[in-house]
């Protein structure tokens, strides 16, 4: 799958998963106490989503060894964690939250050295 279908992908999935938190799941997260979890997990999917396209689409001029990745494990690991604590309330998986962050902060940061100019 190339970078392109990759973020799309996970843009469609990122807004259904808003829309069925808000409409189809609101019980549960509210009962669970995590509504504003599985939107904070919402909100990140999102915004690197759309970072995930803006990568795949951009021309030479900005490239990414590491950003595509990193943003990737990030949404998966940050926001697939708390979605997954926000229907379950297993409290153990926002240990693994932060590494999804730093994934996420990892691939800004590739981002900028791998565009450095000399």
């Amino acid at each position: 799958m190339n970078q392109l279908t990759t973020s799309c992908i996970l843009a469609a999935l990122g807004i259904a998963l808003g829309a069925f938190g808000a409409h189809g799941l609101e019980s549960i997260l509210l009962a669970n106490g995590h509504d504003g979890t599985w939107n904070t997990a919402v909100l990140y999917h999102l915004i690197h989503s759309v970072s995930l396209f803006a990568l795949a689409t951009s021309k030479q001029s900005l490239r990414s060894k590491w950003a595509f990745p990193l943003w990737t494990i990030g949404i998966v690991l940050f926001s697939g964690s708390l979605y997954t604590l926000s229907l379950t309330s297993i409290n153990i998986l926002g240990a693994i939250t932060p590494f999804g962050g730093l994934a996420f902060i990892a691939g800004w940061i590739s981002l900028i050295l791998e565009n450095r100019k000399s």
